[in-house]
């Protein structure tokens, strides 16, 4: 899907930024919940909330040098604004699925 090596670390932007490095390990410490959060709400089929939080994290990553990540999150919300039928669900877990492994390899250094 054209995000490099898979196995890479992503970096931010930001990185060399001192005063953006705190900001950036934050938001990299809460990916992993925003992820949970994210496939809890997929799995209960709760589309409304998963754009909601889909478009927060692609305004979060966008705003701390993750274009990458706000790009993935950008498709899972952009997919649900044309509604979640049947034929959608494999497509939508995809989806979730390339970004969690993106916030996976995010990295704070």
């Amino acid at each position: 899907m054209g995000t490099g090596n898979e196995t890479e670390p992503l970096r931010s932007r930001f990185a060399g930024d001192a005063e953006m490095v705190e900001l950036v390990q934050e938001f990299v410490q809460e990916l992993p919940r925003r992820v949970e959060a994210l496939q809890g709400l997929l799995r209960a089929s709760h589309f409304d909330e998963l754009r909601r939080a889909a478009h927060q994290l692609k305004g979060a990553a966008g705003g701390y040098g993750f274009p990458t990540i706000s790009d993935s999150a950008g498709k899972v919300e952009n997919l649900l604004h044309s509604g979640v039928g049947q034929a959608q669900i494999s497509d939508l877990q995809n989806r979730v699925d390339e970004l969690t492994r993106l916030c996976g390899r995010a990295v704070a250094a």
